[in-house]
């Protein structure tokens, strides 16, 4: 039984909106970008929402107006993709791994409180695989040391924190758009934040800095530049295929919850696992199961040789990568989480009898 680890949720319907796109020759600046942005607004109940090239851009341009800058200190949880660590490397400023707690990936609140001292001016926080992080916390924390908060949410689109939409919480909130995640257009993400400056510095620098977006100049070519800025910006096909999956996304995503639920009371029954608590308000990116590294050497194995789509998030804790290894302390916890997870496939094109072949699998090892 071949179990594919993500599907895409781009049907035929998507498929003519882009061929009607192409052929109208208005490939960015469009009005499905604009749509994209209203209909994401809508979804996570935020003031504002900026689509962008993709989530690291987001995480780049959200650095920029939290303003960080060479000699700030920023912390990042250690056990999360490059990415979020890079956003704040391109400014200047200097990643701090802060370790997380097993075995749910979230950022721990004591070794946050450790780390920060004079320099520190920012912590991202990331909803790893989709997984919720104590919101409440992290914000008194940061309003007793006035930090900006970010928050890395590629993984959580449809997590809840306290009946919130995660993202409502920091200064900004970025979603991507990979291949594999809950909502795919190839490469893109969304900022969004309830902040009115934070959207007009990424609203412009994501676009070189122009002071008047294509629609808003009374004469074609005329504007001025007002601050430097990049060309992060997203085409109107790419944001046409995002319209039209963020709007029927509860069914993915209750789809998603149901399968984590299914798999929590399956596997439990395999006593060389450890799983992640269940949790509703989760979006389930990935179901992720743990195992000792030997054993999972074998899984590995078992579900090549059975045709189980699977992947590893991740495989390396920052703190190990060359890139940063010569100035971090190491993280216990996102070196174990490296060393035993596996992430398994939790789409809508998931069902019972494919994580009860999962099951068979894994209980013959």
């Amino acid at each position: 039984m071949k179990i594919p680890f993500s599907k895409n949720q781009i049907n035929n319907s998507d498929i003519s909106i882009v061929k009607k796109i192409l052929k109208s020759g208005w490939l960015t600046h469009g009005k499905y970008t604009k749509n994209f942005e209203n209909e994401f607004k809508k979804f996570t109940k935020s003031k504002y929402a900026v689509a962008v090239s993709n989530c690291t851009a987001g995480l780049h341009l959200s650095c920029i107006a939290a303003d960080f800058k060479k000699g700030d200190e920023v912390l990042v949880p250690a056990m999360t993709h490059v990415a979020t660590a890079h956003a704040v490397s391109l400014t200047g400023a200097k990643p701090v791994f802060c370790d997380i707690n097993l075995y749910n990936g979230t950022i721990n609140i004591i070794d946050v409180k450790k780390k920060i001292n004079k320099k520190t001016k920012g912590i991202i926080i990331v909803h790893m695989a989709g997984f919720p992080n104590q919101m409440r916390e992290l914000q008194r924390v940061c309003k007793k040391n006035n930090l900006k908060m970010i928050e890395d949410c590629a993984h959580a689109l449809g997590t809840y924190e306290n009946k919130k939409h995660v993202g409502n919480f920091g200064i900004s909130g970025v979603f991507s758009f990979y291949p594999t995640k809950q909502i795919s257009i190839g490469e893109g993400g969304m900022v969004v934040t309830n902040d009115k400056k934070t959207y007009e510095i990424i609203k412009r620098r994501k676009a070189f800095g122009i002071d008047k977006d294509i629609k808003e100049r009374k004469t074609p070519g005329i504007y001025d530049v007002k601050s430097l800025g990049l060309n992060y910006r997203m085409t109107d096909y790419q944001s046409a295929i995002g319209l039209t999956q963020i709007k029927r996304y509860q069914k993915e995503l209750s789809a998603r919850v149901k399968n984590a639920k299914y798999y929590c009371t399956k596997l439990s029954n395999i006593k060389w696992l450890k799983l992640p608590t269940f949790d509703e308000k989760a979006s389930y990116f990935i179901f992720q199961i743990f195992m000792p590294k030997l054993k999972r050497l074998k899984v590995i194995k078992s579900f090549m040789k059975e045709k189980i789509g699977f992947s590893i998030h991740y495989a390396n804790s920052l703190d190990n990568m060359s890139f940063y290894k010569s100035n971090s302390s190491k993280c216990e916890n996102s070196n174990i989480y490296a060393n035993e997870n596996i992430s398994l496939p939790v789409h809508s094109g998931i069902n019972k009898k494919m994580i009860n072949h999962i099951f068979r699998v894994l209980k013959k090892i």
